[in-house]
């Protein structure tokens, strides 16, 4: 998305081909930009609160029933009715029913609740949903078993939370509103900073209010959805009057009202941009009023893109007094720099007065939403991201790839419509090349016209200040025969024909980054998947005695790199004997402060059965004792963690005999 500057920027009397220098470090700012913005989209899928602990731990196995069960969380999080079930063997709620008690204190972030009394021996299932604290759902399940283990008939939704329908369309309203805002404050910021004569443009007029209305219909439809897309995942509950008075409550639901609110002073400010300001037409007071919009306008526009950095990534994580406003000016730089970018080209396309002067300004403002890019993006990089490994051979890592070459399209688009750009700074619109000869020609050609207009408006004056209505049809007409004159001298200019057509490309290409940014950020990290993907290619062959398996991992922290070593003895059905082995990226013991293994035979529906090893030395856990009920093809979960936040679960499948 950042190939876009390098077509603004020559200077009147230098043609753009002979500054190779500044081009290239042009070239290597975008480069740079394109790679902040990557990393900072790719990073968001980290954002998200964690589960640190619970008790009973997952995987435990308790002598008595606990009376409630507590959980732990990485960040704070937003829980309602229902946001922690305990379920029995037989899929039984076991827990109370009651809402989660906060048993918050200091920076410990835990939520409990109670269990009926005289609970049964057997594997119980612990399922939760919340939402964290950058506005999206988050869910999980966990089994503990009281006595000794025991199958279980429980299942498990297969969507996670903010899934289905309903995370759909909540996904294109969010996307629609990101595009709305884009095209509102840029268009509006261009109009008011590059063509103050646009104001009085239809087509710039419908392409404001259009976006003013798109990010207005999309708040009120998250609004409404906000409710089942962090709940119960049902379409109809969009419309429960308790669900949206509980959303309002919240922060996500307080930042998509204030954004309501702005849209409201936005509409008044739209109304004097293209209402009193596009009729002004003293000087001195246009400029005053300009002046007024421009600082009006920015508060407003600063203000919306403040309601999805409160609400959002932004707002958690380390540092998030530095992020948030870094998030506002990233928003900002883009809507000056993409909506500018629709308006010319609308203007190009639509009205046939636009000038070189505007295009020259829009220039500036684009090169300045580049290097504003460029610093943020590096910022969200370095903040949100932790590794640059998986780039090839992981479906995210393709992402990437597939993104950078249409970055390098678009720069190639770039360097065409930067000559086009010369060529109507030094000749103006309308004026340059064989341009001008034609001119001359239909200057002549208008003469003769206006003599002939000028004779028949004699000869039916009298007629027409009789007919009032044959006098507004002859105006109507007159006003057609003008606007399709301006538009055939637009067209046949071959310069600004060039530069249109180029500056739909690069929207074009654009349009396409933006939809590939959107599918990356919904996709899995490379580092997760490839380890995840490694360790289930294939299964262990059935053995004739213990298995030894392997499992790379990546939790995604520091020193979060390393691999576990596995030995199970006899590997067959009954009582089993576990050694696992942990080993850092360079092949030396690594002690994790938990470990955790699972074994699930999908074929007949039983597990997770949970194994809680015990720690003998450095990087070295055991446990003994482990019953596999059944043979089949099981498979082994190992979940690692490696500090208070960064864990990451492996599995492979193993023959049990």
């Amino acid at each position: 998305m950042t190939a876009t500057a390098p077509h603004f920027g020559p200077s009147p009397s230098t043609p753009a081909p002979r500054r190779p220098l500044a081009a290239a470090a042009l070239l290597a700012a975008l480069i740079g930009m394109v790679f902040g913005l990557l990393l900072g989209g790719a990073g968001t899928a980290s954002a998200h609160a964690a589960l640190t602990g619970s008790d009973p731990q997952d995987g435990a196995v308790v002598n008595t029933a606990p009376k409630e069960i507590t959980l732990t969380f990485s960040e704070q999080v937003a829980m309602g009715d229902g946001s922690i079930r305990v379920l029995d063997p037989s899929g039984k709620r076991a827990d109370t029913a009651a809402a989660p008690r906060d048993l918050q204190s200091g920076s410990t972030v835990k939520y409990g609740v109670s269990l009926h009394t005289g609970l049964p021996d057997g594997t119980y299932t612990v399922a939760w949903q919340a939402v964290s604290a950058d506005s999206h759902p988050v869910s999980g399940a966990f089994t503990f078993s009281i006595g000794a283990p025991s199958k279980t008939t429980v299942a498990l939704p297969a969507d996670e939370a903010g899934g289905g329908l309903v995370g759909t369309l909540y996904g294109i309203a969010r996307y629609a509103a990101y595009a709305g805002f884009v095209l509102l404050a840029g268009g509006a910021a261009f109009v008011l900073a590059c063509w103050q004569r646009g104001a009085g443009a239809q087509p710039l007029q419908r392409l404001v209010v259009r976006s003013w209305m798109t990010l207005t219909a999309a708040t009120l439809a998250m609004l409404l959805l906000r409710n089942p897309y962090t709940g119960s995942g049902k379409l109809a509950d969009a419309f429960d009057l308790d669900g949206l008075k509980a959303v309002l409550d919240t922060k996500p639901g307080a930042a998509l009202v204030s954004r309501l609110l702005l849209l409201g002073a936005s509409a008044l400010f739209i109304a004097v941009l293209f209402g009193a300001y596009a009729k002004r037409e003293d000087e001195r007071e246009k400029k005053d009023l300009t002046f007024g919009l421009a600082i009006g306008g920015t508060v407003i526009a600063a203000g919306i893109a403040g309601t999805w950095a409160l609400a959002e990534h932004a707002s958690t994580g380390i540092q998030p007094g530095i992020a948030m406003p870094v998030d506002v000016l990233h928003l900002l730089a883009v809507a000056a720099w993409l909506g500018g970018l629709t308006a010319l080209l609308v203007a190009l396309y639509r009205t046939p007065d636009i000038g070189a002067t505007a295009v020259r300004r829009f220039s500036r403002i684009a090169f300045g939403s580049v290097l504003v890019l460029t610093a943020t993006g590096i910022y969200q990089s370095w903040r949100q991201v932790g590794t640059w490994s998986a780039l090839t051979g992981t479906g995210y890592g393709q992402l990437l790839l597939v993104k950078v070459g249409l970055v390098a399209v678009l720069v190639g688009i770039a360097s065409i419509s930067r000559r086009w750009t010369a060529q109507l700074a030094t000749g103006g619109v309308g004026t340059t090349g064989a341009g001008a000869g034609a001119e001359a020609e239909e200057a002549e050609e208008a003469e003769v016209r206006t003599a002939v207009e000028t004779e028949a408006d004699g000869a039916t004056q009298a007629s027409v200040s009789e007919d009032p209505a044959r006098a507004a049809q002859l105006a109507r007409q007159r006003a057609a025969v003008a606007t399709a004159e301006k538009k055939r001298i637009r067209d046949a200019d071959p310069d600004r024909s060039g530069l249109r057509r180029s500056v739909l490309a690069e929207v074009g290409v654009a349009v396409a980054l933006l939809a590939v940014t959107t599918v990356l950020t919904s996709t899995e990290p490379g580092r997760t998947e490839e380890a995840a993907r490694t360790s289930t290619a294939t299964a262990a062959p059935a053995p004739a005695g213990p298995v030894n398996l392997t499992l790379p991992f990546d939790t995604g922290g520091k020193n979060g790199e390393g691999t576990v070593r596995m030995d199970i003895d006899p590997a067959r059905t009954g009582a089993n004997e576990l050694h696992i082995w942990i080993d850092d990226i360079d092949g030396k013991a690594m002690d994790v402060p938990e470990l955790k293994l699972a074994f699930t035979l999908e074929s007949k529906d039983i597990g997770p059965l949970p194994v809680v090893p015990v720690r003998l030395t450095e990087g070295h856990w055991t446990a003994s004792g482990v019953q596999i009920p059944m043979a089949g093809n099981w498979k082994v979960a190992v979940t690692v963690r490696t500090s208070d936040i960064d864990q990451t679960t492996i599995d492979k499948n193993v023959k049990i005999g």
